[in-house]
């Protein structure tokens, strides 16, 4: 097996210009395939972001299950994807996220509600964001 060991990558044409070949055939854009925002979140204590989170300036609290997201650097538009999951003490464990308004460049709104779709606070959120940066 070979190791490449590289502090930066700079496509050859274009600097965002690297393609990844998975198999034979199969390409994507290294770019796009990268999250560009996560964050890792306790919602029983005040919505406190986790040391580990990426591209993200703040977590504003609206209510019980409901935040808003504010990301540092804006996406180009709101049409970026997102993947979730949470858990949370003292619920059957069935949390579910939604977006309760059209996502914007700057911002995500997220609810977490339990199984009777109750908005409940989670102890453990985690959410990735994909998308073209502004």
């Amino acid at each position: 097996m070979s190791e490449i060991k590289v502090d930066t990558l700079t496509g050859k044409t274009t600097a965002n210009d690297i393609t990844v070949t998975v198999g034979a055939t199969a390409t994507m854009s290294l770019e796009q395939g990268l999250a560009k925002s996560f964050v890792r979140y306790d919602a029983s204590s005040g919505a406190a972001i986790a040391d580990s989170s990426l591209n993200l300036s703040s977590i504003s609290d609206n209510g019980t299950g409901n935040y808003t997201m504010v990301f540092s650097s804006s996406f180009s538009d709101g049409e970026f994807a997102f993947t979730t999951g949470s858990s949370a003490q003292g619920t059957d464990g069935r949390i579910m996220f939604n977006s309760n308004a059209d996502p914007a460049a700057g911002s995500f709104r997220v609810v977490t509600q339990n199984s009777s779709f109750s908005n409940v606070d989670v102890t453990h959120a985690a959410c990735t964001f994909h998308g073209d940066l502004a």
